[in-house]
């Protein structure tokens, strides 16, 4: 089979090409770098005029003429490979607007690789119309929208993603879905919005290429390293303010205990490779589930402060603390999972081992593209 996967985001379709190509199917990934993360694709979207002084020029073009320099160099660059994005079995896009235009000019983009090839599906792994909707409506018990309702993020911000419930973004999405054989979520925080939609293929967990990741287990000699990896353009969407205030709980009563390590805006490569030294990674408060940054350090054998709410827990059965850390919307919450984790170090090593095992369980790149054939299918 080949398959053209459209978009990225944290290696996700990277390591879906890794596992396809293992199962002997052609693969390819076209997209942007994903920003400061400059994810490697095979074909690279330059995406010059959202960056620097140009993205100056494009916002006042868009503004004066309602033309957008951005989306007519990514529409150049497509038709430059068109003999390299054409035929495919299956297309997968990432996203509702994996080209970061706007949404009449994404509706082009996805018309154009359509009209190319063969049956379209969609991944449902960041934020988009489903999952918006599904925050803005409260159905969470929280959410990245929390910030917002509380008052401390304007609704400018674009990390929360609520350009999606804007009209034109709307008749995208409807046009996506209706256009699409299906959509396939990659995990609760995307499967809970789509239960129950008739294009809604089912869940499949976030693929990783746990060869690749060398598992390290703990070693704790002296203090215990924590590790907090800023992204500053969604701070508050990741809870990082609150991370934060629970560090200033602790690291003066713990401060002959533990190491504190904070780092801002790393690309992926240096990001993946900077918490090695640590035992404990603070991810993110604002989710359900586990994104890839929490999973890439789960494999590596950190104990992870991240989205592990009771839906996550029954739909893998497990318990609570035994495989990743639930990080609530609360600082003295996470203090306190904190001071259990210092206080109990072989706690550490046995989640550690624990959150491994799951990877390589629920999230391994040849078993979970075996499960994306056949929904292609």
């Amino acid at each position: 089979m080949k398959v053209l996967l459209v978009g990225e985001y944290n290696r996700s379709h990277r390591y879906l090409k890794e596992g396809l190509l293992s199962l002997g199917h052609d693969a390819v990934v076209v997209g942007l770098d994903d920003g400061f993360k400059k994810i490697n694709v095979d074909i690279e979207i330059s995406q010059k005029f959202r960056l620097g002084l140009l993205k100056k020029v494009r916002s006042l073009l868009i503004k004066l003429f309602n033309v957008d320099l951005h989306f007519l160099q990514v529409k150049k660059q497509l038709l430059k490979n068109k003999k390299q994005l054409s035929s495919y079995d299956v297309v997968q896009f990432i996203n509702e607007s994996s080209f970061l235009c706007l949404p009449e000019d994404e509706k082009k983009i996805f018309d154009l690789l359509s009209r190319w090839n063969s049956k379209i599906f969609l991944l449902s792994c960041g934020t988009d119309y489903p999952s918006v909707k599904f925050a803005m409506e409260k159905k969470f018990r929280y959410s990245i929208l929390t910030p917002y309702f509380e008052g401390r993020v304007k609704p400018a911000d674009f990390s929360l993603g609520l350009k999606y419930l804007t009209p034109g973004f709307v008749k995208l999405h409807h046009h996506i879905y209706d256009n699409s054989v299906g959509v396939i979520s990659s995990d609760l925080d995307y499967y809970l919005p789509l239960t129950g939609h008739k294009k809604h293929l089912g869940m499949i967990p976030h693929v990783i290429n746990v060869d690749s990741i060398t598992y390290m287990e703990p070693v704790i000699k002296d203090k215990i390293i924590i590790f907090h990896g800023i992204n500053r353009s969604n701070y508050y969407k990741k809870g990082n303010d609150i991370f934060e205030a629970a560090l200033d709980l602790i690291k003066t009563k713990y401060e002959n205990k533990i190491t504190i390590i904070q780092v801002e805006n790393l690309p992926y490569k240096d990001y993946i490779t900077t918490f090695d030294t640590a035992h404990i990674l603070l991810d993110q408060v604002y989710a359900y589930d586990q994104g890839y940054n929490a999973l890439e350090a789960m494999a590596k054998g950190k104990v992870v402060f991240t989205g592990a709410e009771q839906e996550w827990l029954d739909y893998y059965q497990l318990e609570e603390d035994t495989v990743a850390i639930n990080a609530l919307p609360n600082a003295k919450q996470i203090a306190s999972e904190l001071e259990w984790l210092i206080e109990n170090p072989e706690k550490i090593i046995e989640i550690s081992k624990n959150a491994r095992q799951f990877v390589e369980t629920h999230h391994n790149h040849i078993t979970n593209a075996k499960l994306f054939l056949k929904k292609w299918a």
